[in-house]
């Protein structure tokens, strides 16, 4: 069978996170059957999942935080107690609570400039700059600096399950399972920047919530979100209460229509899918009463997911034109699976589908096949996939869309086989970038189109943490020996020069790295 070298870098740019270096032969593999090299990762469901040494689940990481917080006001209360009048406390630990309002996407001059800002006073947790290939080069620290505080529990785990996950992308045959895991992760996103059990959850959240779903049914992914605590924590649904149930009529409060507003707007239907303003507040009455024991642990296991009925709007609501009759917990089920079969969720996945993997401006007959195959197999997530990658309009679409600064980083360390042990360098490099993990700045998640990570400012960070990874592995790497197993002869002649022109190896390198065969997929 002929080998294509043009179609190979397309299965591994476009469907994967390119190619790795050293004897992987990824590039050779995939030009022999690219849409076989790609779909293979399909027959294996059990791949997606992600188990680590270490890794808890919700609720153990729940009380986890809980143990902690607990800690912290009692070493609080002491130090009061023990030090001077005129003393201050001591204080907690920063908790990146987010004390403004959750904000759609802004432009990336607006994060740049709001990370730009954060960074002296960035957590050790996620963000200390450490000398490694992903860090860009920083100013001489200050003779004052302070020693490094430990990690608490939080910031632990954290760290634990970003490393988890970058491995698992950087050693990953093609990564194309990897790029779902990351599709949906983002599709239906929450944010660290939350609070403390928003960060000790994030990773968690997708290890239980997409990674088992991802080549199931949607109507079963919704339905591990909607009830996952890290979802109803981040929208505040916990907050929600009907106002002729108990709980509303005891504490005077009523609803709280975050999450079912995202569901219906970014989880399903789109802003355009034919909902109305009354059909949020139906679902959110509808969905009243789910929430999370808390660490008292009187209404389940702390950290769990529980129905709450004392909270839960009683009577039967009325939601895009059919009536859901009350029956506790089954009432919210049943109107989220017949939500994730609406025609409106079809459409508004398979445009997002789309949009993700092959253009900025989803082919119209492409984004049609994929809604028809969504409705005819209802919601099968694997079939959308396979469709995807049997059409020819993902493989004849130029490579023109900007990778996303994590692809970039994990495509960067991909083909320099650098396998991970240390998440600080890629967190660091992330925010720096704009897109610090599981944290974006809006419940609508990061943005998925070029423009919105080729801005200039972007391009010249890009730039620096290659220049710098070419400055630290430079002496021992051939860059032209890379481009073989990135691209081989699907190399363009403007690149080969470029790198062949280079006044040193590590000039070389990061030329390479900020090559359109990098950059673009």
């Amino acid at each position: 069978m002929a080998r294509d070298s043009h179609a190979a870098l397309v299965a591994l740019n476009r469907f994967g996170f390119g190619a790795r270096g050293g004897a992987s032969g990824d590039l050779i593999n995939a030009a022999s059957d690219p849409r076989g090299f790609v779909k293979a990762e399909l027959s294996r469901p059990n791949g997606v999942l992600l188990e680590a040494p270490g890794l808890q689940s919700t609720p153990q990481l729940g009380q986890a935080v809980f143990a902690y917080q607990d800690q912290v006001r009692q070493a609080r209360e002491a130090a009061k107690t023990a030090a001077p009048a005129e003393a201050p406390p001591p204080q907690a630990p920063a908790d990146p609570k987010s004390d403004t309002k959750l904000r759609r996407n802004p432009s990336l001059n607006a994060v740049m400039t709001e990370i730009a800002g954060q960074m002296a006073k960035t957590k050790p947790a996620d963000n200390a700059a450490k000398p490694d290939t992903m860090q860009p080069d920083a100013a001489a620290p200050t003779p004052t600096k302070p020693a490094p505080q430990p990690l608490n529990v939080i910031q632990k785990t954290f760290r634990a399950e970003a490393l988890a996950r970058l491995q698992r992308a950087t050693l990953a045959d093609c990564g194309f399972t990897e790029r779902l895991v990351v599709f949906w992760s983002n599709h239906f996103c929450i944010s660290a920047s939350k609070g403390e059990l928003a960060r000790m959850w994030a990773g968690a959240f997708e290890r239980e919530a997409i990674r088992p779903h991802v080549l199931g049914r949607f109507a079963d992914m919704l339905k591990a979100v909607e009830q996952h605590p890290a979802m109803l924590f981040f929208l505040d649904n916990q907050q929600s209460l009907g106002p002729d149930s108990r709980a509303g009529q005891n504490r005077k409060r009523g609803l709280n229509e975050n999450l079912a507003r995202e569901i219906m707007e970014l989880h399903t239907l789109g802003v355009s899918g034919g909902y109305t303003q009354e059909d949020v507040t139906s679902l959110a009455r509808i969905i009243t009463g789910w929430t999370f024991a808390g660490r008292q642990g009187q209404l389940g296991v702390p950290g769990s997911f529980v129905f709450n009925s004392n909270a839960h709007q009683p009577g039967p609501q009325v939601l895009l034109g059919k009536t859901y009759q009350p029956t506790g917990l089954a009432q919210g089920e049943a109107a989220l699976a017949d939500i994730a079969r609406h025609p409106s969720t079809a459409n508004f996945i398979a445009t997002k589908f789309v949009r993700h993997f092959v253009a900025d401006d989803p082919p119209p007959a492409l984004v049609a096949r994929l809604r028809d195959v969504f409705v005819r197999t209802d919601g099968d997530l694997k079939a959308l996939a396979t469709v995807l990658v049997d059409s020819d309009e993902a493989w004849k679409a130029p490579l023109t869309k900007m990778r996303s600064p994590y692809d970039f980083l994990v495509a960067s360390g991909r083909l320099l086989a650098r396998v991970p042990e240390d998440p600080g360098p890629y967190l660091n490099s992330l925010n720096l970038l704009g897109q610090p993990l599981w944290s974006p700045a809006g419940p609508n998640g990061f943005p998925d189109t070029s423009a919105a990570w080729a801005a200039p400012e972007g391009i010249k960070l890009r730039l620096d943490i290659a220049s710098q990874m070419g400055a630290r592995l430079g002496n021992n790497i051939d860059p032209l020996d890379l481009l073989e197993f990135a691209a081989a002869d699907a190399a363009s002649i403007e690149t080969r020069r470029t790198i062949e022109r280079a006044e040193s190896r590590q000039q070389a390198l990061a030329l390479l790295l900020m090559s359109p065969e990098m950059q673009r997929r």
